[in-house]
């Protein structure tokens, strides 16, 4: 089933317009600068952006072009910004800042996992709100520590940097442990709130996605 053209898919449409574009104006640069490595990483990264851009209306399911949204921000300041243009490095708050809206993103894919479980006619699953919430914040926790694990292992394989010095310690402990923190708070923060919401039977931002993940894909949620 297409997706609709609403606001939001325009939007997201329109984000991936500028981000390629200045991609491949600084693609232009580091090849006539001859930094091969800074090519390949930004090459790499939107041919990643405009395949899944291009192939989302052809996945088994439609995502909320809102979450779309969100990601394709975070890839492009986390990847392009943060190991190509070295923001890491020169700000240094950009990797905390990132670490914080990873645990908030991965919060929300966790309570729209879980959700779509919880409605699914298909599937016979009846969940409080506070199971709920718990399963978000233990998904992003997963998924960062997964991220870490990741980072450690290149840098052990592929002598990267991934790992990057702070606060005086050359070994990166420090910058994995407050990575793991930041992203632990910003999970706990996202999926508190989803409990205050489900607890009070008030509407959020993550029920509109919700309604918009089940209309578009009516044939996963009817029996």
């Amino acid at each position: 089933m297409p997706e609709k053209q609403d606001s939001a898919t325009r939007i997201k449409r329109w984000i991936v317009v500028i981000i390629v574009a200045l991609m491949t104006i600084d693609f232009i640069v580091v090849v006539a600068e001859a930094q091969w490595l800074s090519a390949f990483l930004i090459l790499t990264i939107a041919t990643l952006i405009l395949f899944v851009t291009v192939f989302s209306d052809r996945l088994g399911v439609q995502i909320p072009a809102e979450f779309q949204i969100l990601a394709l921000v975070f890839v492009f300041s986390a990847l392009f910004l943060g190991e190509v243009r070295s923001y890491y490095e020169r700000i240094w708050w950009w990797d905390i800042a990132l670490h914080s809206t990873s645990g908030l993103l991965m919060g929300i894919l966790g309570f729209l996992l879980i959700y779509v479980l919880n409605e699914s006619k298909k599937i016979a699953l009846s969940m409080t709100p506070h199971f709920m919430a718990f399963f978000a914040f233990m998904f992003a926790v997963a998924v960062g520590s997964l991220w870490e694990i990741f980072e450690f292992s290149m840098d052990s394989i592929f002598a990267t940097r991934m790992q990057k010095p702070m606060f005086g310690d050359l070994s990166g402990l420090t910058d994995t442990m407050w990575d793991m923190i930041v992203n632990t708070v910003g999970a706990m923060l996202i999926s508190l709130l989803g409990w205050w919401y489900m607890k009070r039977d008030r509407p959020s931002f993550i029920d509109a996605w919700i309604d918009k993940f089940i209309e578009r894909n009516p044939d996963r949620f009817h029996s």
